[in-house]
């Protein structure tokens, strides 16, 4: 293994273009992989164990959140969600990338999780909320009311983006695009993303003290 893997988190309001960003990064390194979330909701059509989801019952959820086996996990509508950490650690050991869309309560929860030092995190702001509003609007997804409460939640979103390690202002999709492949580049480069270091520095001293 020439390197350890990435979790690399992507955050930011709805409509900025996190989605879109994630489907460029994968087009361009088709080794990156969304990490497969745990729900104790119902499959719905369609949906395959392991692939879209893995489904568990409420008791195997919380008893993998008490072993510590969720890197992060949250409660929506009744149904719990959260990120499986084996088959993470398993990627991260194996050299490859993981990819998380999540909101910033999951982004601060693997922040903080046993595998921190292998996080790599990144807000995308929109260049006004003027601008997020027509994308929102523009994209015919939503009804008016829909859209209005993503707006409304934006700010909240918006708000935390100094608890991530870089933040970028989507205002030009291919530049925005550039930069987050130059950060990830030279994140999977950081000394501690290398564990062959380590020898590799013994071997120079060894050589080395055989000169002498």
């Amino acid at each position: 293994m020439t390197r350890r893997g990435l979790l690399i988190i992507l955050s930011s309001p709805s409509g900025a273009g996190k989605s879109t960003l994630a489907g460029r990064l994968r087009a361009w390194d088709d080794t990156l992989r969304f990490s497969v979330s745990a729900t104790t909701r119902a499959p719905r059509e369609g949906e395959v164990d392991g692939q879209h989801y893995f489904f568990v019952s409420v008791p195997e959820f919380q008893g993998q959140v008490a072993d510590g086996g969720m890197l992060e996990h949250a409660q929506v509508f009744g149904n719990y969600y959260g990120s499986p950490r084996a088959p993470v650690q398993e990627a991260i050991n194996a050299g490859r990338d993981v990819l998380f869309d999540i909101d910033w309560q999951g982004a601060q929860q693997i922040s903080n999780s046993a595998l921190q030092e292998h996080v790599l995190s990144i807000f995308i702001l929109p260049p006004s909320i003027t601008e997020l509003h027509r994308r929102l609007v523009s994209r015919g997804q939503d009804a008016p009311e829909v859209i209005e409460k993503r707006m409304q939640k934006s700010w909240d979103e918006i708000s935390h983006w100094d608890g991530y390690d870089y933040v970028l202002v989507n205002d030009d999709l291919d530049a925005t695009e550039a930069r987050l492949k130059t950060i990830i580049s030279a994140e999977r480069l950081r000394r501690s993303q290398q564990p062959q270091l380590v020898d590799h520095v013994r071997g120079l001293q060894t050589e080395f003290g055989d000169r002498t």
